[in-house]
């Protein structure tokens, strides 16, 4: 589950909006040592559709779409649990949002928007983003694990982030 926040006020309409979507994502990684692991990640924050706006007498909406593929140095606490991890990670993210503003322009004097085509403008943003998170995880018989975590990436779009719960499997 994601919050997907636009801070952008391209072509000069409102742009901030905070939403919640499904997120998913894939993980891959090493633990050559019991405190220290390294992941490698893609993850789908979802894409919220936010149209349903006026600003003056024009129709508008937006949505936007981050993901990002991540690699994270993570830590382990030393527990005496010998099923419990409790995690820690940070690292970078290649994060592409892709921002969608829709604009109706409707007819100031009667505002009449019958017939009007609205105007479709897309952002397309990639950038190389910090990355942080943390995580506790149950493991089970067979290499089997099950994880709760927070994931964040830093964006000048608003910071996508992502509360999720994976199954792993460790050979």
């Amino acid at each position: 589950y994601s919050s997907i926040r636009s801070d952008d006020s391209a072509y000069g309409l409102p742009g901030y909006f905070n939403d919640r979507q499904w997120a998913w994502k894939g993980i891959v990684g090493i633990r050559p040592i019991s405190p220290i692991g390294i992941e490698a990640e893609y993850i789908d924050f979802g894409q919220p559709g936010h149209h349903n706006g006026y600003y003056d007498v024009n129709f508008f909406g937006k949505d936007s779409h981050p993901r990002a593929g991540a690699l994270f140095a993570v830590g382990y606490l030393p527990l005496p649990l010998p099923f419990i991890d409790v995690y820690g990670k940070a690292g970078v993210a290649r994060l592409t949002t892709t921002v969608n503003t829709l604009v109706s322009n409707c007819d100031p004097a009667t505002q009449d928007c019958t017939g009007v085509v609205p105007s479709v403008y897309r952002h397309d943003q990639t950038d190389t983003k910090f990355a942080y998170g943390a995580g506790v995880q149950s493991r089970f018989l067979f290499g089997l694990a099950l994880r709760a975590e927070y994931e964040r990436i830093s964006s000048s779009f608003g910071d996508p982030d992502a509360v999720t719960v994976s199954a792993t499997w460790t050979f």
